[in-house]
């Protein structure tokens, strides 16, 4: 260890509690850092951290007491994957809470300000045009590989025109929006994820398995800083606007000094109290223009003394009573929300947070609802964020039934992490369905705009929505909804005139809403093309099926039949229709045609046509039918081996149905 030796004790620098406590702050901050790096449950919110972190350092500075394994020394670190030594070490940023800071470095200097993005950080290489490697920041000093993963995530180039050398760092992050329509369908055991950095890094942390994982979470790479180019580019400036040449996304920047970095810090810093940024940041950083400059500074500790400053904002906190706990189910898991007393926080109005889990409750020390007093912020200036209970008498209440299907309720405790979470035992529960709903007020579905994930879900748990129907009647709870926080009279208005046009809708666009297994937009104008809308009900009533459209077949055409089998989805099929007033598509029928009103199966090999697709192409020009299975609808059966045992040979037998060649069928309908 450095700063300490026995004879330290004895001259009396350090007393045994203060070392003590320093060993304690940096176990406690190091386990949280590993959680925080490796996409696991937080230990402590970012509030909780740079308090701990700013006594260590305080501490540290008085004693001279410094652990080899101090967080003051070292980065974060990520775990898992191939490991990999860094070109060019990534090297962390000195932080600071004071702009007077941020000047007396700038100096006389020209620098730029730009986002603190609060992701992940990766490193791109380059050689001779083309993507080599990605690899985590790790350590620093080496990362992870997950070069496997540069199909799944947004915004790295695969190929560029720069032939030589480059080396590119960049934040790899998740918008707000995203975050939260992902965290509502996740159905892990340990429950949600705490913010969408938490969310990047465990995404960035699966394996090869996962990628189709990876990509629906829309992970997008940020460049911030130009590490290498064979080319001389001197300028910070220069070096990013030619990233922004070769195609990659850079982070937002703007040109400024040390006499003006108050008023440029106040103004963006007022963006993201206003609420404009979708990106999570956690600060910003400034370096300098001349890179030449930057780069010729030392190294103390983990910092490069010249590569950039952070700046991170003052967390502004509240005193609040909490009035109860509201539980909120969604996909799986049942999660508790603070609702409390409101209290103004970065220029607006808080009045709930959530608690994450049971065990984040039994952590903060949750009391029972109306004698907790709670100490609230906004992290980030964004996501409001209980941090400390002050005072508490009796035991929060943990529901035994759940909110939406009121089914009966269980905790699951995580093996990997022990956290507690709060389940819903109903697997048709309604909420653990949302994805389904999802897709019904989608573009390609219902079209209603104004119904996201989060806001179903709400009104789930609030008894609104149980089934497609009930979208339809949510005007019935108009009153409710212009009262709920996020809404207003404007919203709320323009999202009950999306559902009434929505009212008037396609049939094809209806029966993809309708989420029928195997049944996507293109089978669905498959089947209206070829029976109409009257057609496809009549269908569904008499269970006869779609095999004989073309491009459906017995497998989707089963999917449909077996669908609507289903009592409980033909009764909330039944209570849909009557909401609905859908356009009477009439199906298109080319009158005329050799083989008008005719089903065929073709099979084995053709000799006059070019292959069986060009058969099947004049059949369906002659007006005719083609399906891949015989069936009772099955008129012909085309095989120039009429002596086949086949299956489908042995199947129009057993039928009655005949079997002709090609070149009867020719002589028959050519």
């Amino acid at each position: 260890m450095s700063g300490l030796d026995s004879g330290t004790l004895q001259e009396g620098r350090i007393t045994v509690e203060e070392k003590k406590r320093i060993e304690t702050i940096a176990a406690q901050l190091n386990e949280a850092s590993d959680a925080y790096y490796n996409g696991r449950d937080e230990k402590m919110s970012n509030y909780e951290w740079d308090a701990l972190f700013d006594e260590l350092s305080e501490l540290e500075a008085a004693t001279g007491y410094i652990l080899p394994d101090s967080p003051t020394q070292n980065v974060g670190s990520d775990s898992g994957g191939d490991r990999e030594l860094h070109e060019f070490p990534a090297l962390s940023l000195a932080k600071t809470k004071r702009i007077e800071d941020l000047q007396e470095w700038a100096g006389n200097m020209p620098v730029w300000l730009s986002w603190k993005l609060d992701g992940l950080t990766l490193v791109l290489t380059y050689d001779k045009g083309r993507l080599h490697k990605i690899v985590t920041r790790g350590n620093g000093t080496t990362g992870s590989n997950i070069t496997f993963m540069k199909s799944a995530i947004y915004g790295v180039p695969h190929k560029i025109e720069y032939q030589g050398h480059l080396v590119v760092r960049g934040e790899a992050a998740i918008s707000y929006p995203e975050f939260a329509r992902i965290n509502a369908t996740i159905e892990a055991e340990d429950g949600k994820y705490a913010n969408p950095r938490n969310l990047a890094s465990g995404t960035l942390g699966l394996d090869k398995s996962n990628l189709d994982k990876v990509k629906e979470r829309h992970i997008q790479f940020h460049a911030f800083t130009l590490v290498h180019v064979d080319e001389e580019l001197d300028s910070w400036g220069a070096r990013m606007d030619y990233l922004d040449k070769l195609g990659f996304t850079t982070v937002e920047r703007e040109r400024t000094d040390a006499f003006s970095l108050p008023e440029t810090v106040a103004r963006w810093t007022n963006r993201v109290e206003q609420g404009e940024m979708e990106l999570p940041v956690d600060g910003l950083v400034i370096c300098y223009e001349d890179d030449a400059y930057a780069r010729s500074g030392s190294v103390t500790g983990h910092h490069a003394t010249r590569g950039g400053y952070a700046f991170k904002w003052q967390d502004v906190s509240a005193e609040t009573e909490l009035l109860y706990v509201e539980w909120s189910c969604a996909a799986s898991t049942i999660s508790p929300v603070a609702v409390f007393e409101p209290v103004q926080l970065e220029g607006t109005t808080v009045s709930r947070a959530s608690l994450c889990n049971i065990s984040e409750m039994e952590r903060l020390g949750i009391g029972a609802d109306g004698q907790t007093r709670m100490e609230v912020i906004k992290a980030n200036k964004i996501i409001p964020k209980c941090v400390a209970v002050k005072s508490a008498q009796g035991k929060f209440e943990i529901p035994d039934s759940c909110p939406v299907c009121h089914a009966r309720t269980e905790i699951h405790v995580s093996e990997n992490s022990g956290t507690k979470t709060l389940h819903c035992t109903n697997p048709d529960c309604t909420a653990k369905h949302v994805k389904k709903f999802t897709r019904f007020v989608s573009k390609t579905g219902m079209d209603i705009d104004g119904l996201s994930i989060q806001t179903m879900l709400r009104f789930m748990n609030l008894g609104y929505i149980s089934d497609f129907a009930d979208v339809y009647r949510l005007h019935e709870h108009s009153d409710e909804i212009r009262n709920l926080e996020g809404f207003g009279d404007k919203s709320c208005d323009n999202m009950l005139a999306a559902i009434e046009k929505s009212r008037h809708g396609s049939p094809v666009h209806l029966i993809y809403a309708l989420c029928i297994p195997l049944v996507g937009t293109d089978a669905a104008k498959k089947i209206v093309d070829a029976v109409g809308y009257q057609g496809f009900l009549t269908r569904l009533e008499e269970g006869s099926g779609f095999e004989d459209v073309d491009g459906i077949g017995p497998e989707r055409s089963n999917s449909i039949v077996d669908w609507y089998a289903d009592e409980n989805n033909r009764r909330v099929f039944d209570r849909l229709l009557q909401e609905l007033d859908i356009e009477q598509v009439e199906p298109k029928i080319t009158k005329g045609g050799r083989c008008e009103g005719l089903t065929f199966v073709i099979t084995g090999d053709v000799h006059h046509f070019a292959n069986r697709n060009a058969f099947k192409e004049y059949v369906q020009k002659e007006n005719g039918s083609v399906t891949g299975s015989v069936s009772g609808k099955t008129n012909y059966l085309v095989n120039n081996d009429a002596a086949s045992t086949s299956s489908k040979n042995q199947k129009a037998k057993s039928l009655g149905i005949p079997i002709i060649s090609e070149d009867e069928f020719l002589a028959m309908f050519g």
